[in-house]
């Protein structure tokens, strides 16, 4: 998919034929180049994140494509924070249309794998509590202006294909809509290693399903299934594996006719359940102070799970 190709109104390889060109063709390549002219070219050049507008849907698709492990490094986290910065300054009234948001990830059967942890690992062997925070802190803020759908009257969607892991799943429910091809996972490792998710999981999943149960999910150590997860109703809609793209397109058109309905009930949401930036950077406090008490048997076992993850990445090339 050409990281550029959502300027020709295309996702993926469904490419408009010549019978859908009008035939004022000139006028409209005008029209649209001056329209076009207003998303900052940048939203399409970031290292590890393609980006990709759709026209007739009004819907950006971005998709991550890690250098390395499919985590949180602070390169990704540097592109979302311009991702987020050029969305809100190129979209919206008076500017481009957008109505529709999708995350997924291009990294074979890994949505993501959640923090850094070969970074983590340094920073504490370090003592270094304001990396972490520092760290934490930009995890959460990303993290919340996405859960204010960067106040733009857009839907967001997260595309779950493959495995959706500590801050992978707590990045993923920052989404009004939450998408998972049948076979996707999630689940919260960190009690594995002494920790616990700190970037959100606690402040979603408790107003979602309640403190109980919000603990049992953050103190398993299981993995989940995408079914399990629709039972819960944290997952919104099942896709069949491999047709998850298809799966959002689908969803996108049938939710057109209820745009405006969908996102003022997205925003009533938050209103009865706010949760705001405050909360977050204190949990991301908490969690900085517990990753310096974690022992030499905890850092070995974050260590195993980086290189099994990284195992399962060869592999999958």
């Amino acid at each position: 998919m050409d990281r550029l190709a959502g300027h020709l109104g295309c996702v993926g390889d469904e490419v408009a034929s010549d019978t859908d060109v009008s035939a004022s063709v000139d006028d409209q390549l005008i029209a649209e180049s001056v329209r076009y002219s207003s998303i900052d070219a940048g939203l399409f050049d970031l290292q590890e994140l393609d980006v990709l507008y759709d026209d007739a849907a009004a819907a950006l698709w971005t998709f991550m494509r890690p250098a390395g492990r499919p985590s949180f490094s602070p390169a990704m986290l540097q592109d979302f924070q311009q991702w987020q910065r050029l969305i809100h300054s190129s979209f919206g009234a008076g500017k481009v249309p957008l109505r529709y948001m999708v995350l997924g990830s291009r990294a074979p059967n890994v949505f993501c794998y959640g923090g850094d942890l070969d970074l983590f690992q340094k920073l504490i062997r370090a003592g270094d509590r304001r990396g972490l925070e520092q760290y934490g802190h930009r995890c959460v803020e990303i993290l919340h202006r996405n859960m204010r759908g960067l106040d733009l009257p857009l839907l967001t969607i997260g595309l779950v294909q493959g495995a959706a892991l500590g801050g992978g799943f707590e990045a993923v429910l920052s989404f009004d809509y939450i998408i998972a091809e049948r076979g996707a996972t999630f689940g919260l490792p960190e009690v594995l290693f002494g920790l616990f998710p700190g970037m959100g999981a606690h402040a979603i999943l408790s107003r979602k399903l309640g403190t109980a149960m919000a603990d049992r999910l953050i103190g398993s150590n299981r993995t989940y299934t995408a079914e399990e997860m629709y039972d819960l109703g944290i997952v919104h809609e099942l896709a069949e594996a491999g047709e998850g793209l298809a799966y959002c397109r689908e969803f996108i058109r049938k939710a057109e006719r209820r745009h405006a309905g969908l996102v003022n009930a997205r925003r009533a949401m938050r209103l009865t359940h706010p949760i705001e930036l405050a909360e977050l950077t204190r949990i991301v406090d908490l969690w900085a102070d517990a990753a310096l008490k974690v022992t030499e048997s905890d850092l070995k076992i974050m260590k195993r799970l980086t290189r099994a993850q990284d195992r399962v990445v060869q592999n999958a090339a």
